[in-house]
């Protein structure tokens, strides 16, 4: 039995539907040959040609050819979150770091010059301050982005791009996106923006000026722990750019079974969001009054220095400002160990946007920790809030606390 029924996820009266209504509606469909209502997986890495293939674009995304160039799970996906995110268009790629590699070395050329936050992930760290410097002869200059002033005095005659990441991994400064969109437009860049740490249900950057953005989509909008991916939401013009050079040519292909995986946890993404933004906010306010905690850094904090650029750039009344923060304690390298061994909850790992809550402890010896607030460098703490129960997830950590000897 087949079905000619599809559901896009449109609305039936011209009133734009919710987000959760398009997490669940878009890049979902009825399969035509088995009338099943979820997308099947499809896992051929070719496809069949025409009779005369003889005129085919071998570099084409356009049509299926052979997944590397694309193929249907990427396109579900792609289609959703470029809805979500509220732009034009959408690529999916392998991971969050082939996101950023992507934007990076389709956007830039040899010469042009490119600035970016002082705080980044440590993969944009390293292909800005060192890669493409060193191999490809692009000028980049790291600035502290959560004051605009200093963006504006880094600017060059051959500034192409501002990348922004906002919060910063893993210090949680803000920047202020559409300042920052404004001074880039000014001087003829673009301004891509990391929205990792936010999702498009908290922070939607294309409505506050940026040009691109990116998300691992390993993290939230995946929101499981089990499959890599990452995207870049912009209009079309860029997104044709980005799949001729990173996707086709230098093979940054997603997997159809980890695009499938994705688009299904991404239908729970503003269920989760709601539970990841009230729990981290519970649990920073608790850290927050603890006499063994030195600081904490969470944007939902009324004490976090950029506490209003976060809240007014929410996307959503009930958006928040999501499930990562940052604290470190009144102890020494072997007291953090000795904390984080004592947890029964929480689990010792990296990554983020899990239904379980991670913890990293990031000692004195960061490569990036000269460009950290003076706070953080006596070692902290990353933790990622997951969905167990808020309670719970507050007694574990005065739970370890104590056994710790802290």
């Amino acid at each position: 039995m087949t079905s000619d029924l599809v559901h896009h996820g449109e609305s039936f009266d011209g009133t734009p539907l919710g987000f959760a209504t398009k997490s669940i509606h878009l890049g979902n469909g009825v399969d035509a040959e088995t009338g099943a209502i979820r997308r099947p997986i499809t896992l051929a890495n070719a496809y069949a040609l025409p009779y005369d293939p003889s005129d085919i674009n071998w570099s084409s995304s356009d049509v299926n050819l052979y997944t590397r160039n694309g193929h249907p799970n990427q396109r579900y996906l792609e289609a959703k979150l470029a809805n979500l995110e509220g732009t034009e268009d959408a690529v999916v790629l392998a991971s969050g770091v082939a996101a950023l590699a992507a934007t990076f070395t389709t956007l830039l050329n040899r010469g042009d010059h490119a600035i970016f936050s002082d705080t980044t992930y440590i993969a944009a760290y390293r292909l800005l301050n060192q890669i493409l410097p060193e191999k490809y002869g692009i000028e980049t200059s790291i600035v502290d982005t959560s004051d605009p002033a200093n963006i504006a005095n880094a600017i060059r005659p051959n500034t192409k791009l501002v990348h922004i990441e906002t919060p910063a991994n893993p210090t949680l400064k803000v920047t202020d996106i559409g300042a920052a969109a404004k001074l880039a437009h000014d001087a003829g860049a673009l301004l891509s923006v990391d929205n990792t740490f936010n999702s498009p249900f908290n922070v939607r950057p294309a409505d506050l000026g940026a040009d691109v953005v990116i998300e691992s989509l390993t993290k939230y909008i995946n929101g499981h722990g089990d499959a890599l991916g990452g995207a870049i939401a912009t209009r079309k013009e860029l997104t044709d750019k980005i799949r001729f050079t990173y996707q086709v040519n230098y093979g940054g292909i997603i997997s159809p079974f980890n695009a499938w995986l994705i688009n299904r946890g991404s239908v729970t993404l503003p269920l989760r969001m709601r539970q990841h933004n009230a729990s981290a906010l519970a649990i920073a306010k608790h850290l927050e009054s603890l006499p063994q905690v030195r600081f904490v850094a969470y944007p939902g904090l009324e004490s976090h220095p950029h506490h209003d650029v976060a809240a007014r750039q929410l996307a959503r009344p009930d958006a928040g400002f999501g499930g990562v923060l940052s604290f470190g304690l009144d102890t020494n390298h072997d007291g953090h160990n000795r904390f984080v061994s004592k947890l029964n909850v929480i689990t010792s790992a990296v990554s983020l946007g899990h239904d379980e809550s991670l913890i990293v402890f990031l000692g004195e010896d960061d490569e990036r920790q000269y460009l950290y607030p003076e706070e953080f460098h006596r070692g902290f703490f990353r933790l990622a809030v997951g969905l167990e129960d808020t309670d719970d997830l507050i007694r574990d950590i005065d739970h370890a606390l104590a056994e710790a000897g802290l």
